[in-house]
């Protein structure tokens, strides 16, 4: 049981755009809303990193027909662990389709401060887009109220399976355990994430990304409950997603210019 806890730190929705605009030209540039698609899928695919590591860590967590093959080395330090998804797309209870495999490594007990845990996508793949690079967590210790703040940055990619186009994605996140840490579940546990970060999307344009109100992940949503981003391409107006008011709902929209669009997260 002493694993039990290690990697766990939130979970996030699977974001799939099902509606999407078309190609822009000068006239509608100002409403495009690609660059806040890209990070949200981006950030969704490295969230999901994190979501397999910890799920497949939870002894008492169900299991399900896409179920990576985990292979644990405790001995060697840092520890270190393999999710095997195999070479062939899986697709789970969600939907969401998984190949390939991430490797993992972790220099200390979840809870305990200082802990270092580094996630590495190999030839991974998320409904048929590359997964690339690092994501890292480090245990921050708590803060003033006494909640575990976690520090995670992100840096890596998204790549069409066809390599049609790469989307960069750079984050800097504070999560804060607000919920749920003195049970021995985890479907009480709840999340505050803040930060802020950066990328270029698919058609080569630099945007910037600032958590203007803090995102709440519940552990028993599938979906972000609540909260609100700013995008910022470079040279355009600021484009905002708005993951709602607390519901469950996997709705979310993004308005620019006083346009706002429906987002189906599926």
């Amino acid at each position: 049981m002493k694993n039990r806890r290690i990697f766990l730190l939130l979970a996030c929705s699977t974001i799939l755009f099902v509606a999407c605009r078309k190609d822009t030209n000068d006239n509608d540039l100002d409403l495009d809303y690609v660059s806040a698609s890209d990070n949200a899928r981006a950030e969704d695919a490295f969230t999901d990193l994190f979501n397999q590591v910890e799920k497949s860590m939870d002894e008492n967590g169900l299991r399900e027909a896409c179920d990576p093959v985990v292979t644990f080395d405790t001995i060697a330090e840092p520890h270190s662990m393999t999710l095997d998804f195999g070479t062939v797309d899986c697709t789970a209870q969600n939907g969401r389709q998984r190949r390939g495999r991430i490797h993992v490594t972790w220099t200390g007990r979840y809870r305990d401060p200082g802990t270092v845990i580094t996630m590495t996508p190999d030839e991974y793949f998320v409904n048929g887009n590359q997964v690339q690079g690092t994501k890292t967590v480090t245990n921050l210790g708590p803060n003033d109220e006494g909640n575990l703040q976690f520090h995670v940055v992100v840096d890596g990619s998204l790549t069409a399976g066809d390599g049609s186009w790469t989307a960069t994605h750079q984050a800097q996140r504070t999560r804060t355990w607000i919920q749920g840490a003195d049970t021995p579940g985890i479907l009480d546990d709840v999340y505050l994430i803040t930060g802020s970060g950066s990328g270029t999307n698919r058609n080569g344009v630099n945007y910037t990304v600032n958590i203007t109100s803090p995102l709440r992940v519940e552990l028993s949503c599938p979906f972000i409950t609540a909260g609100s981003v700013d995008i910022t391409p470079e040279n355009r107006p600021t484009r905002t997603i708005n993951y709602g008011n607390g519901s469950c709902d996997g709705t979310i929209t993004i308005t620019v210019n006083g346009h706002t669009f429906t987002v189906t997260i599926g």
